[in-house]
């Protein structure tokens, strides 16, 4: 068996992070940026900063998993 890369689910949409600045750059200066993949009947969020959640069977828990984790990195303003 070949070890693949976990794709992105068609049916499961990013969570996006902030919105970027004019030039690009993160609005809050930290480039979190969420997405969720599949890897068998399993799926799992992971973030452009380098965490990874739980592998789930539920989408909607991998997706509720990934907007914890914005709102845990995202600092209060």
């Amino acid at each position: 068996m070949t070890d693949r890369a976990p794709r992105p689910h068609p049916s499961g949409p990013s969570v996006p992070g902030p919105a970027p600045a004019a030039d690009g750059a993160p609005a809050d200066g930290a480039g979190h940026h969420t997405s969720t993949s599949e890897r068998g009947s399993f799926i799992s969020a992971g973030c452009s900063c380098g965490w990874r959640g739980a592998a789930r069977r539920a989408r909607s828990q991998a997706r509720t998993d990934a907007e914890r984790h914005l709102t845990a990195a995202t600092p209060p303003e």
